[in-house]
């Protein structure tokens, strides 16, 4: 009793025998991942189409499971496909194997050019494969890999799941796999060899053969037939018959100056060595039986000119030199670089010189100073060529980056206009600047590529420096070379501006905002010249007369007021003529009426202090045409139109600064006040001018002319009784402290030829000179990006319309699209510019492979039929387009001929023996095997060997169900690879 009491005796331990274990939870995560991927119970269907495995759409899924601190990725591989579940209960009725089981007999899919390597070795559809981590080592611990194994093993049969689960073990560059598929009462073990060399015994089918006899084990005698299907695959990489027809360019005429303007002008494209570097040959021997075909170590029977099919791939080069994307690459590199034109070229008298231009007092005086020779008596050529000489004089021919031969041949690319035998006078200029922008008959494509690049017209002179700045960059000399050549442009505008001469290759008006902000400044610059030309025209032809100052145009748009009833802008009363402008009206003598001497203030504050009947007598100045019948509110003289000003140009930065400042002044009252005054020096000029061409009006005048919609008219009833129309100012031009009424209080009786201009042509000019002279080259490539990839678009566009190909135009239509997007940023991601870049030198080798292939086929010659050129071209165009291709009529084909002589030139040039002058087959020898001269074989060894063997045979006893058994052997030079499935009745063992 005294031991029982004790309380030592009473301790006792207890085992959980319930508690987990790593590999439990591994087994029981494995069942998760299958049930989540709806994996479990029987997996039937109809079997695949011939071509489902090249041409479907393959899927995956991906899992990450742990077993203890190892990382595992599950992934499931399928094969899309519809299936209705009619078709899904009658083959599961009628066969109860899985569909990995009867996808080892199916002979529709042998071989396929683009699928998963388990896929090609086992022939199925949809499988599970488990690997280690990306960071977790491989799996050859021969005891884990029956770990991982005895795991799938049980997590099949607890789910019942019937696709095949693959375990990945050995290092990941020799794709071992073992793996298992379970159904009802089946099992299929897949199970793999791989060696570096082929042993002897089994370099031939009869030794396969052996090999597979042996593992199934079966114990039927005789053993039911065996299927086979077999592939060599030939290589050819010497073209010694077929030169590549691409012609390099010739770098040393380049560089030694030897170079016209047409060259300038084009984009190089192509590749400069052959870009297919391999062409594959299978020849298939699909359906063979044991018995009909020998092959053993004594002989063959496999002939490739006798195998029913052959199908050709092409292999590209990897990263073949082409001549768009080095230039596209050479020239994006400028952008990445930070050294200034002075740091590249040192300082020199040219900088000096330019400083001087750049003074604005020496500008003014310019101005201000009589022309010696008229413009239209004055050469183009002797003007540039003087330009060019007083701006070369300072620099020695040995310290120029770009040799002087290139840089005239550049600058008359740009400047088509300075050749010495083409007139210059105003109308041949004006017919140059048309055909330069290209407005008489605009290129739709063109069009929109500069329209959504936001770069410039094909055929401007932006657009023709960009081309110009990419050759110099790659040819001639590099950073330095560009920045000699763009001091010698900017260098060109300052003289053309100095002496009245338009930029040509730029469409006349004001910036197109859809275009570079380089291309926008020069047209800025144009417009400048363009005024200044006018204001010089004026000066030259004008009289003291005032009929020789105030002239009339035709043609004017009748008020302020469209034809569709809205407002038109400020400045839409204007000349219509873009040659002219108010400057025309100035008298040479008085050129800036905003100084106005104290007699002159005093005798304006008098007329203004006498009233509207004072004003009235007043000479009317600056009428363009009457406005209609509408007469003047306070007297019956007409409403005229005056002649105003146009509204200042403006480029995108200029409008962004403004945009910046009138921000800036904020919400308050004050700051809204100002905003509104800066916006209202346009309309101001508007009212002077209207004041000056109508005597004794008033605010309501002008709004019935500027804004009609704010002049309000209704019927009313006098004290007659007699209904009359009476009008009076809107709500908005009534409310206190109208800028409206403001600025009609302040604005003076000045016609547009003696109001400060709202365009400063000399002042725009200087800034925009400024601006061009501060870039760098960096900065210059910037701008000019946009430019050379619309040349590089049209260009690839060109080049595939010659060669017709489907996957290119497709491709180009996305990367124009990518571009738009990426381009019209202000500061585009240089990463992605680069990779728009690649993705153009991809589409440059295609184009190049489609060159190769045709003029490897010999497409184009007049030695075949119609229907044989046909057929050759269909062949090539699917070489490009689909992983592999199957040759019509094998060997005796047009294209198989071909392929067939390829291979001979081939052997023979390596074997070193004579050509023959016809290496085709005499006719009525097709079913023999071919002779060699001098004992050369037509074909080389086979670069590798692939076998299918395939059953079906009762495992493991006579008794047991007849289940398929597939082998798949891979012999190449350095690669011996067996992947067998083996399949096995399991209902009574």
């Amino acid at each position: 009793m005294a031991a029982d009491s004790d309380p030592e005796s009473e301790v006792f331990e207890i085992t959980d025998f319930t508690t987990a274990s790593e590999w439990e939870r591994f087994v029981s995560r494995v069942e998760e991942v299958l049930n989540d991927w709806k994996l479990i119970g029987s997996s039937v269907g109809k079997p695949p189409e011939k071509g489902d495995y090249t041409n479907g759409t393959w899927e995956e899924k991906n899992q990450e499971i742990n077993f203890a601190d190892f990382k595992f990725c599950v992934t499931h591989h399928y094969l899309k496909q519809e299936v209705s579940d009619n078709e899904g209960k009658e083959e599961q009725e009628e066969d109860a194997f899985p569909a990995a089981m009867q996808d080892l007999l199916c002979m529709n899919n042998d071989f396929p050019p683009r699928a998963h390597c388990l896929v090609r070795w086992y022939g199925m559809r949809e499988f599970v494969v488990i690997s280690p981590g990306a960071n977790c080592e491989a799996i050859i611990s021969e005891s884990k890999c029956n770990l991982l194994l005895s795991s799938v093993s049980i997590g099949l049969a607890n789910t019942g799941c019937q696709v095949p689960v693959f375990v990945q073990i050995q290092q990941k560059w020799r794709r071992m796999y073992a793996g298992e598929c379970q159904g009802s009462g089946v099992r299929t073990d897949f199970e793999m060899v791989h060696l570096r060399k082929v042993p002897s015994q089994y370099n031939h089918l009869a030794g396969l053969l052996d090999i597979f006899k042996s593992k199934i084990g079966c114990p039927l005698t005789p053993l039911p037939p065996i299927n086979i299907a077999i592939r060599f695959t030939y290589v050819l990489q010497d073209w010694q018959q077929h030169f590549w027809p691409q012609q390099p360019p010739d770098f040393d005429a380049l560089l030694a100056g030897e170079v016209g303007g047409v060259e300038f002008g084009k984009l190089p494209f192509g590749a400069c060595e052959d870009p297919i570097s391999e062409l594959h040959l299978a020849t298939t021997w699909p359906h063979l039986t044991e018995g009909i075909v020998v092959d053993n170590d004594v002989y063959s029977d496999l002939d490739p000119l006798q195998a029913p099919h052959w199908s050709v791939r092409v292999r590209k080069a990897d990263n073949p030199q082409c001549l768009l994307g080095e230039f596209l690459l050479e020239f994006f590199k400028l952008c990445l670089m930070k050294e200034s034109t002075e740091e590249l070229l040192g300082k020199n008298a040219v900088e000096e010189e330019g400083k001087e231009n750049a003074d604005i007092s020496h500008a003014l005086s310019k101005l201000t100073e009589p022309t010696a020779v008229p413009i239209s008596k004055l050469s183009v050529s002797n003007m540039v060529h003087s330009a060019r000489k007083r701006i070369r004089r300072h620099r020695r021919h040995d310290e120029s980056p770009l040799n002087n031969d290139v840089l005239n041949s550049i600058l008359l690319y740009l400047f088509p206009d300075a050749a010495t035998d083409k007139p210059t006078d105003a109308t041949t200029a004006k017919a140059k600047q048309g055909n330069a922008d290209g407005k008489s008959e605009p290129d739709p494509d063109d069009y929109n590529l500069f329209n959504q690049f936001k770069s410039a017209p094909s055929d401007s002179l932006t657009y023709r420096l960009a081309l110009c700045i990419c050759m110099v960059n790659f040819y001639h000399g590099g950073v330095r070379a560009v920045a000699h050549l763009w001091q010698e442009f900017v260098l060109e505008m300052r003289y053309r501006w100095e002496n009245n001469y338009l930029v040509c290759g730029l469409a006349s008006g004001t910036p197109d905002l859809r275009c570079c902000l380089l291309h926008q400044k020069l047209q800025m610059l144009n417009c400048c010249i363009e005024r200044k030309r006018a204001r010089d025209d004026s000066r030259q032809k004008s009289g003291s007369s005032p009929e020789g100052r105030e002239r009339k145009v035709s043609g004017q748009e009748n008020g302020r007021l469209a034809s569709d009833g809205s407002t038109l802008s400020p400045g839409a009363a204007t000349e219509a003529s873009p040659g002219k402008s108010w400057e025309s009206w100035s008298d040479s003598e008085d050129e800036f009426f905003e100084c106005l001497s104290d007699t002159d203030e005093l005798k304006e504050a008098a007329a203004a202090a006498e009233g509207v009947k004072e004003a009235s007598k007043a000479k009317p100045e600056g009428r363009l045409q009457p406005h209609g019948k509408l007469t003047l509110l306070h007297s019956d003289e007409p409403l005229y139109i005056p002649v105003t000003q146009e509204p200042a140009p403006m480029t995108e930065d200029t409008l962004e600064e403004q945009s910046e400042v009138l921000a800036k002044l904020g919400t308050s009252a004050e700051g809204a006040h100002l905003r509104a005054r800066m916006q209202s020096a346009c309309l101001l000029s508007d009212m002077e001018s209207f004041k000056a061409a109508n005597p004794g009006c008033c605010l309501e005048d002008f709004v019935r002319w500027y804004s009609p919609r704010d002049y309000v008219e209704e019927e009313v009833t006098d004290e007659a009784g007699q209904a009359v129309v009476k009008g009076d100012l809107s709500a908005r031009m009534k409310i206190p402290g109208n800028m409206w009424v403001e600025a009609w209080e302040t604005a003076k009786s000045t016609p547009a030829r003696r109001q400060r201009r709202l365009f400063d042509d000399t002042k725009e000019a200087e800034k925009v000179l400024h601006y061009l002279a501060l870039q760098k080259p960096a900065d210059l490539t910037r701008h000019l990006l946009p430019c050379l990839l619309h040349g590089a678009m049209l260009k690839v566009k060109e080049e595939e319309a010659r060669e017709d190909i489907l996957s290119v135009r497709k491709a180009l239509q996305q990367v124009i699209s990518h571009s738009s997007k990426l381009l019209r940023h202000p500061t585009p991601d240089y990463k992605k510019v680069e990779d728009l870049i690649n993705q153009v030198m991809v589409l440059e080798a295609v184009v190049a492979c489609a060159r190769s292939l045709k003029a490897k086929f010999g497409i184009g010659s007049s030695e075949r039929s119609k229907e044989e050129e046909e057929e050759l071209e269909r062949f090539v165009s699917s070489l490009l387009e689909e992983p592999e291709v199957a040759v019509l009529g094998a060997g005796r084909g047009p294209a198989g001929s071909i392929i067939h002589k390829m291979f001979v030139s081939a052997q023979r040039a390596a074997l070193l023996a004579p050509l023959e002058e016809d290496t085709a087959r005499p006719s009525g020898a097709e079913d023999k095997k071919p002779s060699s001269a001098g004992g050369v074989p037509d074909f080389p060894p086979p670069a590798g060997r692939e076998v299918i063997l395939r059953t079906c045979v009762p495992r493991p006893a006579p008794y047991s169900k007849a289940l398929p058994q597939r082998m798949f052997c891979v012999l190449m030079r350095e690669d011996f690879r067996l992947a067998g499935a083996f399949s096995s009745d399991t209902s009574f063992f």
